[in-house]
């Protein structure tokens, strides 16, 4: 009885609750409506700040390609002129001429300059060199951008490279040359006085050297006792002097100036550069070897550039390393400065410039053998946080003396016959082209301890200046092209056009 009346009172509050006209609206609309604005806008909020990230990162992917693949505009040198350069594919193979037709390259076209991703140290990618076979390339640095590519020659390929290098020739090299590391002689260093560099310089011998007596002479490619530092040095010394000249005392001064200052920014108070091994250049171009035109073709693939621009580089320069031969650490190619020119763009260049010196985008080496015990390539600061001149001497030891301290390098790689390593002399510019030099890319050979080492390098030459860049190509096209029509016009009949005259 008791449960039938309770139950019979639930169900009288429950009819009355529901018969009530102004709880029932309130309860049963107001709160689902405000739950519903509550969820739709949280929801399109969040909608709007995933699209917005959305734009966002395909902005940032847009100029990131934008900025690796080609500069839209180049200023080059002081002025603020400007050109266009249009971003080409780089051939991968070179089609045969038409025959009966000379073949001359174009080597009018402007430039990019792709660089190679390394990702990250060790990570592996796979290329496509040659048809019977894919190539692994391993990234073994980011500072430089340091690759190595095991096979890249054939064990026939390094044979007959060595036999050519021994047919041309090689020459002895024993060389000290400044903290700079390029190859500028064949002779050491001379060693003068302030009174005999200054008598050097005074080509009138009238007791007063005037700037374009100093110009003159450092243009040669003799005095690399006067390195870009120290020309600059001594022009600041005589432009500050109101006769616009300097006599003895004041060029001692200004000398003793540049040679100190020189050697605190190098940290090295007497360090020099040296090597010692023998060395040849075989040439790669058109009747060459078709195993070295092979190579170049090959060098092409791997960098990714425009074949007209591997094509003008230096011939390959093959290298010997017979016992405790070596080579100090160095830089391939050099900083560029205004007192400084390109070598391979000088014919297109500025004659007033102080020094040639080597300007060398990247560098492919290729071990021809392999070395018994000894000689291993060593990068004494790659992949260090930060680089200093003045930490390479740490407790009086040089780290550049690959003689006395080759094992301290921070990479050594031992050679091994048919490998290449690739590394970048120079960073981007971040609009694609040639940047500021890659002061990690600092390298050299350990001492062979046993047995022989060759080795060949395949240099690219490029100018950091792209508008001297540009004027060399056009003034290398004009060449060829007037060498084709002089070979065009002198060409011997042939036989049978002697028979059809006669």
């Amino acid at each position: 009885m008791e449960e039938d009346l309770m139950q019979q009172e639930e169900s009288n509050d429950s009819g009355d609750s529901s018969s009530s006209p102004l709880n029932s609206p309130l309860r049963s609309t107001r709160l689902p409506l405000q739950r519903s604005n509550v969820c739709s806008r949280a929801y399109f909020v969040v909608v709007m700040v995933f699209f917005h990230v959305y734009i966002l990162n395909v902005i940032a992917l847009l100029l990131y390609v934008h900025y690796n693949n080609g500069p839209g505009e180049l200023v080059s040198g002081d002025r603020a002129s400007s050109a266009s350069v249009s971003e080409i594919e780089s051939p991968l193979t070179h089609s045969a001429p038409p025959s009966g037709e000379s073949y001359v390259e174009d080597y009018s076209q402007s430039f990019s300059l792709p660089r190679i991703e390394g990702i990250r140290v060790g990570h592996i990618q796979h290329l496509s060199l040659v048809s019977d076979r894919t190539h692994e390339m391993k990234t073994l640095s980011l500072k430089p951008l340091l690759f190595e590519i095991p096979g890249f020659l054939s064990e026939e390929e390094c044979r007959v490279v060595v036999q050519l290098a021994q047919l041309k020739g090689l020459m002895g090299k024993q060389t000290t040359a400044s903290s700079q590391g390029q190859e500028e002689s064949n002779q050491p260093l001379l060693s003068l006085s302030t009174e005999e560099v200054f008598s050097l310089l005074d080509l009138n011998q009238d007791g007063l050297l005037q700037k374009h007596e100093i110009v003159s002479h450092s243009r040669s490619r003799d005095g690399t006792w006067l390195s870009p530092d120290n020309l600059r040095q001594i022009l600041t010394g005589l432009e500050a002097c109101p006769t616009g000249m300097l006599n003895l005392e004041e060029f001692r001064r200004v000398y003793y100036v540049s040679q100190r200052s020189g050697q605190e920014r190098s940290g090295k108070l007497q360090t020099q550069f040296k090597q010692r091994n023998k060395h040849t250049w075989l040439y790669q171009g058109l009747g060459s070897h078709h195993v070295l035109h092979t190579l170049r073709n090959r060098v092409t693939s791997l960098t990714r550039l425009p074949s007209a621009l591997v094509e003008l580089g230096e011939p390959l320069q093959v290298i010997r390393y017979e016992h405790g031969d070596f080579s100090d650490a160095h830089h391939d190619s050099s900083p560029a400065h205004s007192e400084t020119t390109c070598a391979h763009t000088r014919l297109a260049g500025n004659t007033s410039s102080l020094r040639e010196v080597s300007c060398r985008y990247l560098t492919v080496l290729f071990y021809l053998s392999s070395a018994e015990e000894g000689g291993e390539t060593t990068f004494p600061v790659a992949d260090n946080r930060t680089y200093n001149e003045q930490a390479l001497v740490q407790d009086g030891v040089d780290l550049t003396d690959t003689q006395e301290t080759c094992g301290r390098g921070n990479l050594r790689l031992k050679p091994t016959a048919g490998t290449a390593l690739l590394w970048y002399n120079h960073l981007s510019d971040g609009r694609g082209w040639m940047g500021e030099l890659d002061e990690y890319s600092l390298h050299g050979d350990c001492p062979v301890k046993h047995g022989v080492k060759w080795v060949a390098n395949s240099w690219v030459n490029v100018d950091p200046d792209y508008q001297q860049q540009a004027r060399y190509q056009r003034l290398v096209a004009q060449r060829h092209r007037a060498k084709s029509g002089m070979e065009e016009y002198y060409q011997p009949l042939s036989h049978s056009d002697l028979h059809q005259d006669l």
